[in-house]
């Protein structure tokens, strides 16, 4: 059956049938699988229904290393793997957003969804209810030190005796602090965070300014993390080894075949390689001593190569082109080939689907002109969106957000501030604090919230920088 699998899905993944004759395949699949009902008067739902429909309904859960929405754009690690999986196979992807894992699990066996993308762990107990399958992988819990020139690096767990710890209180990295701890023979500091108020995400951060000394995490959010602290080791583990996959119903065996065929043949796959490199390696963010000075204008009245276009745009649009060089410089540095680790392109940054959206198709989109003036008419856009907010100053700082973070995320953030007795026309203290409450589950999973987990640390910077670099080049540079 393995052998079979792997032989139609490789061949179908060719993209050389037709969806008629993918169709066959997947009804002589249905027979190979011999899984003709799976209760008495029930037809089976299995991989050749689920090619059928044309529609893969993934399970899975709103963080930072499995889905979230970035510049109104699905993104995250999980994610992009079963849409890499969905495009081998012709399907359109479903993603349905559980509360919790437990949850993950309740909705799987009632039908909700057909898979989960996320890391459940292997256990046998779960063995008798689930399939393991596709993406599989090893982790472990590691600390979270700063590695700067003065600082001295732990390399061995017991180095912890007598050191302080920062754990979320009642989370697994407490317990295993606590364990560690006994194991130690005691000795190490244990410090609890409120876990309603604080995610693994602040205390790591925390121990990049320097806060407090160290935190724990799991290996894929601490390496993930590192590409936003570029401060920070993370390469001491604290936990033993612990296997995890992705899981379908046990009656689901031919999607569990596909899915292992998939995960085994894309183990040495290029694609497999820049996902884990968005995700784990490409820089994300940048230290708040590592920002850059305003003084990189090119000359007298000269802030760039392009200002030729900033001012046809400005001129255009009715906005001062001297902001839209601030924008295009905190996107991309004045960077015509550039390319952000989520995917935003040019000297304007653009995701491709909102450049799209602005008439921008193709390598235009790498096009000095053609991207400043997409680029432009979509800060115009924004405008328009938020002309509900009369001050203009405010007005700017919610439309320069959604450019950054997505619309989305700041409509969540206004409709927050509103329930929560804050202004929702107001920024600072405002908007601004509901944008970043949204990283806890509290804020995110709110009534009012549509657009789910959210991680602001770089949108409330953009908007500053943004700000700032167009006060200064209005100082240095006259219209």
């Amino acid at each position: 059956m393995d052998f079979f699998c792997t032989f139609v899905f490789g061949y179908t993944k060719q993209g050389s049938m037709n969806k008629a004759v993918r169709l066959l395949f997947a009804l002589l699949l249905l027979l190979a699988a011999c899984r003709g009902t799976t209760k008495q008067g029930e037809e089976a739902y299995d991989f050749p229904q689920i090619l059928q429909r044309d529609t893969l309904r993934v399970l899975t859960l709103n963080t930072s290393t499995s889905y979230f929405i970035y510049r109104d754009q699905p993104i995250g690690y999980h994610y992009d793997m079963i849409r890499d999986f969905c495009r081998r196979h012709g399907l359109a992807t479903e993603i349905i957003v559980a509360e919790n894992s437990d949850t993950l699990l309740e909705m799987l066996q009632e039908g909700v969804g057909d898979m989960i993308a996320y890391n459940i762990p292997v256990t046998n107990a779960l063995k008798d209810s689930v399939r393991y399958a596709g993406l599989q992988q090893i982790s472990h819990q590691v600390l979270i030190q700063r590695a700067l020139a003065q600082d001295t690096l732990l390399t061995d767990v017991t180095g912890l005796i007598g050191k302080r710890v920062t754990v979320t209180d009642g989370s697994k990295y407490r317990d295993r602090m606590v364990n560690l701890n006994s194991e130690l023979g005691g000795g190490i500091l244990i410090d609890y965070a409120n876990r309603d108020t604080i995610v693994v995400e602040d205390l790591i951060r925390m121990v990049s300014r320097g806060e407090i000394s160290y935190t724990v995490a799991d290996d894929d959010l601490a390496r993930l993390n590192q590409t936003y602290f570029r401060n920070l080791n993370v390469s001491l583990p604290v936990s033993f080894d612990q296997r995890s996959s992705w899981v379908v119903r046990k009656d689901t065996p031919v999607l569990a075949d596909s899915l292992n065929s998939w995960f085994g043949n894309k183990t040495e796959e290029p694609t497999l390689l820049r996902i884990i490199k968005r995700y784990f390696e490409e820089t994300k963010g940048y230290p708040e001593s590592d920002r850059p000075s305003y003084s990189d204008i090119l000359g007298p009245g000269i802030i760039s190569p392009f200002d030729v276009w900033f001012k046809q745009q400005g001129l255009r649009l009715k906005i001062d082109w001297r902001l839209l060089a601030s924008v295009a410089w905190q996107e991309s540095s004045f960077n015509t080939e550039g390319q952000s680790w989520a995917g935003a392109i040019g000297l304007m940054g653009l995701m491709p689907a909102t450049a799209a959206s602005m008439g921008v198709t193709g390598d235009q989109i790498f096009d000095p002109e053609m991207n400043i003036r997409a680029g432009s008419e979509y800060l115009k856009q924004l405008f328009s969106i938020f002309a509900a907010v009369d001050d203009p100053a405010e007005r700017l700082k919610m439309a320069l957000a959604a450019y950054n973070g997505g619309v989305g995320h700041v409509f969540d953030a206004r409709a927050l501030a509103a329930k929560y007795e804050g202004n929702p026309d107001l920024w600072v203290g405002n908007v601004e604090k509901f944008l970043q409450l949204k990283r806890l589950e509290l804020y995110y999973a709110d009534p009012v919230c549509k657009n789910g987990y959210f991680r602001a640390d770089e949108t409330v910077n953009y908007v500053r920088n943004v700000i700032n670099r167009w006060e200064y080049y209005k100082e240095k540079v006259k219209e």
